[in-house]
């Protein structure tokens, strides 16, 4: 009788593992979120020589559609020409070529791309051609109207699916592991279904939000095709539709799982008829109506066993969906950071969403069928090592994305971290007190005996009551008094067992206040997964070192260049100096090092300051060589207060030349 139903869940494990390998397939390593690393020409460079090109290289691969690199001219106007695209077989790269005779003055380049994290980043910087120029706004690169939305509903359909997942894999390991009675329930059928349902609407709205947020275009191209399909080319495309037909088949599974004889039988919230046994527990849970409904308990046993693992295999292959498409499937370690994400994400759904079905399961008295001590006690155990999951994995994820203890209070996703821990440190003291609480309960059998009582009256009372048994074309203003009186007794039995047992209503408050905080960590966890991890900012940062900023006394910056040429001296660093870097006259020493950090000689070392706010400059500085890679200049006038920017230009041969810049404060 039981052959079909197993041959069905056969069937589905083995589609489950081919999406799987499909997913696995599609796993790449990378640096987390692609960091600008340079470019040619460099930022704030001033290039002698018309550029006919311009190339961004970052830390990782990068997506690129046609349009992602645009250069405008000191009017405004685009003078890039074809599309954009990597620079030969460099898929870490980004190229646009630009347009024949270009005029002098300060050039914008604005640029977008998709890490290999499936995150879209972008950027704009500014070089010059010549000598600097003002620039004018490009009403063509201003965010487009609706562009806020996308983003926040983009957002919201992210959280959704976690919330959704953890809702859906919570519940049906909830029933599975400690309270298969709890399946009979509508409203533990209902939770299923919500979380099923949620998950794949959430899905879909990705797939269609992800090209307009990634674009940054309005809402309107969400049902474009050529949009669509687009997102469909990208990783993050695939594994959301590996995640719809996971869905397809979670669907068939819940369907396996509601509709085998007894399970999944409806039953009202408060009308079943159960039996309550010593320990609080729903006797159908160990007697024939069980998970097999009439079946043997061998034949019970198997079909559980059978149910389990291919709940297990579709919680697995549908965290595997995130974790493939997230920050775990790139940086470093990611054959060890993806098989603890999906551990991590297991946890917190096993957690959360069998919170939210012990919440259902307290609302309804233990006489009319709601959860009990002891299946509270055994989600306690399976809540605790899933806690423990959580924290090792935590402190894993943290230590990889972060990179440094800095990182935890300088960037965004570090303080965001914060935030989440403070929001579980609140969840694991409500879940402390659910302990507690539990642990009274079980002491207060009075509260058994009570219950047993206003169940016993209640039903003494129906039987007594002769009209209650209508005939079988009952009146129906009487069906509706009827059924007025039930429901009256119905609340004045559930108000009896929370008045006998105290401390069923406080582990229900206990319990609801970790489900609410456990809302916020979800969309904690959202945010983090679209913020750049620490340990990627501070990469651009470092690989950025040309922008330093001092706040006050001498300034001291060091700039690494690359000219690209042949020779000990096309690589190294330039230390610049300048004693007080405030308003008036100022010493300026340049010290230039290669790779190896011993001091070179260059054929020529070019130092430019420029105002930007005051639109003053670029000013020469007229250097000296005192000795092998040391150049001064002993009267450099600095005429006024604020941020300046210098430009070194390093000259390794005949050719090859780089510029780079860094920013200095300079005082009144």
């Amino acid at each position: 009788m039981q052959t079909a139903p197993r041959t069905r869940v056969a069937s589905l494990t083995v589609l489950l593992g081919l999406l799987l390998a499909l997913m696995l397939a599609g796993a790449t390593s990378a640096s987390a979120h692609a960091a600008l690393l340079s470019s040619d020409p460099a930022q704030n460079a001033v290039v002698q020589s018309a550029p006919t090109q311009i190339v961004l290289h970052f830390s990782e691969q990068v997506t690129l559609a046609t349009d992602d690199l645009r250069v405008f001219d000191p009017s405004g106007k685009r003078v890039d020409s074809g599309p954009t695209g990597h620079n030969g077989s460099d898929d870490t790269t980004a190229r646009v070529a630009l347009a024949s005779g270009l005029a002098q003055g300060t050039y914008t380049v604005a640029w977008r791309a998709v890490s290999a994290d499936t995150h879209p980043v972008s950027g704009a910087f500014t070089f010059s051609y010549g000598h600097t120029s003002s620039t004018t706004p490009v009403a063509g690169e201003q965010p487009i109207k609706g562009t806020t939305l996308v983003g926040a509903l983009y957002g919201g359909s992210r959280t959704v699916q976690y919330a959704a997942c953890a809702l859906l894999v919570g519940s049906v390991a909830l029933v599975l592991l400690c309270w298969p009675a709890g399946v009979r329930r509508r409203s533990v059928q209902r939770l299923m279904l919500a979380g099923w349902a949620g998950l794949l609407l959430a899905t879909v709205a990705e797939l269609l939000l992800r090209g307009p947020y990634e674009a940054a275009t309005g809402i309107g191209q969400a049902f474009d095709l050529t949009v669509i399909q687009r997102t469909l080319s990208e990783h993050l495309g695939t594994m959301l539709v590996v995640r719809m037909l996971l869905l397809a088949a979670a669907g068939v599974f819940l369907s396996m799982l509601g509709g085998q004889n007894g399970v999944g039988r409806p039953a009202g919230d408060a009308g079943d008829s159960v039996e309550v046994g010593e320990d609080g527990e729903d006797g159908a849970v160990d007697g024939a109506a069980g998970i097999a409904g009439e079946t043997d308990p061998a034949t019970e046993r198997r079909l559980r066993l059978t149910l389990g693992i291919a709940g297990a295999v579709i919680a697995i292959a549908l965290a595997c969906t995130w974790a493939l498409a997230d920050h775990a499937s790139v940086g470093i370690q990611v054959g060890l950071a993806v098989p603890l994400d999906v551990v991590h994400i297991l946890a917190m759904s096993f957690w959360l969403g069998g919170l939210a079905t012990v919440l259902v399961g307290l609302r309804t008295p233990v006489a009319e069928g709601g959860i009990g001590v002891a299946q509270v006690r055994r989600f306690s155990a399976v809540a605790m090592g899933s806690v423990s999951a959580l924290v090792a994995t935590g402190v894993y994820q943290a230590w990889r994305g972060l990179g440094s203890w800095g990182a935890l209070t300088s960037t965004t996703y570090g303080r965001l971290l914060l935030v989440k821990i403070g929001a579980v440190v609140v969840i694991l003291a409500a879940a402390w007190m659910s302990r507690r609480w539990t642990a009274l309960l079980g002491s207060e059998p009075e509260a058994v005996a009570v219950t047993e009582a206003a169940t016993a009256a209640a039903t003494a009372t129906a039987e007594a009551d002769p009209a209650q048994t209508p005939a079988d074309e009952p009146d129906p203003v009487r069906r509706a008094q009827l059924e007025r009186q039930d429901a009256a007794r119905r609340t004045a039995t559930a108000q009896r067992v929370r008045e006998a047992s105290p401390a069923r209503g406080m582990l229900l408050r206990s319990v609801l206040l970790e489900v609410t905080f456990a809302v916020i960590v979800l969309i904690v966890t959202t945010l983090l997964t679209n913020a750049p991890p620490g340990r990627s900012v501070s990469e651009q940062a470092r690989a950025a070192g040309q922008v330093q900023q001092i706040t006050s006394g001498p300034a001291d910056l060091t700039l690494p260049f690359d000219t690209g040429g042949p020779g000990a001296n096309a690589k190294g660093k330039v230390s610049i100096e300048v004693d007080p870097a405030r308003v008036g006259s100022n010493v300026l020493h340049a010290y230039v090092y290669d790779s190896n950090g011993k001091p070179v000689d260059e054929p020529e070392l070019d130092v430019t300051l420029t105002l930007p706010a005051k639109s003053l400059g670029p000013l020469p500085v007229k250097l000296s060589k005192l000795d092998i890679g040391h150049w001064a200049a002993s009267a450099l006038q600095l005429p006024m207060a604020g941020s300046w920017q210098l430009s070194v230009s390093v000259r390794s041969d005949a050719i090859d030349e780089t510029t780079v810049t860094a920013t200095m404060n300079v005082s009144a």
